[in-house]
């Protein structure tokens, strides 16, 4: 029964070939909680609530990247402290609504917001949190400053946050084993953003990929992301996973193909681009404007592909 329904997913996400065209304005989703959709089983044992893929505001409360848990028989296993102290709850509550099995660990797929603010609800109830090192570092480093930011979206949403670090780091690879599930959390190398992670599951080919993999929204660029970098971490790592199913860090659960598509592929598209307007002697302003149409249908395009644009051209210029 599990094989027949793990085929037929299989099949539902093979055949996802476009993107769904999200809009900002596309009310919340889960009226009935903070977050901003209810979490859904993406193969057995296997939930992600589905983050909004519009930039973090007020009305999605700061859930705009996915949300996921394994219920492993053992307990369950999160992934991502959640963009506040009262989302991480409101995720906590809705675990608690499937599973009596209680949260055993908390893993924070970066250093970013939404992925370890709500680390403050997870480490008042005594839930260990496991995150890259260099997450952490951002966190010490950064912390107070992404905290500023998002009180000034979440204004009384932010209640209760404060910076609460992981209590457990690791390098390249670190394993759990719980009930009917390894766990391999991993950090295949430079990607988006410092101590990105991915946690495989080798049994159920599936990955949660974090911001490895980017599809239905246009992925941005930061000052601390290395294309080039990413591009190589892709081919010679996150390729060789060969996962079936994938639950990218935003955007509904889908298919190698389709993260592929809007996210190494893009990224060379821009990097192309890019190194056709330096050869040909073109300067920064320029560059902002060089053709990224076969991507304009990606949600929060015309917030970031001028901006990606313009960091890549500053990286290339000294490559």
């Amino acid at each position: 029964m599990l094989i027949r329904k793990l085929a037929t997913l299989a099949a539902t996400f093979a055949a996802i070939t476009v993107p769904a065209m999200a809009d900002e304005n596309i009310p919340d989703q889960y009226p009935g909680s903070i977050l901003y959709s209810k979490p859904v089983e993406v193969i057995p044992h296997v939930w992600s609530a589905i983050g909004a893929t519009a930039p973090p505001t007020y009305e999605n409360s700061g859930h705009n990247n996915n949300l996921s848990f394994i219920i492993t028989g053992e307990g369950v296993v999160v992934i991502n402290g959640g963009a506040a102290y009262s989302l991480a709850k409101a995720l906590h509550e809705e675990i608690q609504k499937i599973t009596d099995q209680s949260v055993k660990f908390v893993i924070n797929e970066n250093g970013q917001g939404h992925a370890a603010l709500g680390n403050s609800y997870w480490s008042e109830i005594g839930v260990p949190i496991i995150a890259h090192v260099d997450a952490k570092h951002e966190l010490e480093e950064r912390g107070h400053q992404i905290l500023e930011n998002m009180k000034r979206y979440n204004r009384d949403k932010s209640e209760g946050t404060t910076i609460a670090l992981p209590t457990e780091t690791f390098e390249d690879k670190k394993v759990l084993e719980l009930g009917d599930f390894t766990i391999e959390i991993l950090h295949l190398g430079p990607a988006h953003s410092p101590g990105d992670t991915q946690v495989w599951l080798p049994k159920q080919n599936l990955v949660i990929a974090g911001d490895m993999a980017f599809h239905e929204r246009l992925l941005p660029i930061f000052d601390d992301t290395m294309t080039a970098e990413w591009v190589e971490t892709w081919e010679t790592e996150f390729e060789a996973l060969n996962a079936t199913y994938v639950i990218p860090g935003h955007g509904h659960p889908t298919n190698m193909d389709q993260v592929r598509r809007y996210t190494r592929d893009y990224l060379v598209y821009l990097r192309g681009k890019i190194g056709e307007h330096l050869e040909e002697g073109g300067d920064l302003a320029d560059a902002y404007y060089v053709d990224q149409s076969p991507y304009a249908h990606l949600h929060t395009f015309d917030e970031l592909a001028t901006r990606n644009a313009g960091r890549v051209y500053e990286q290339m210029e000294f490559e």
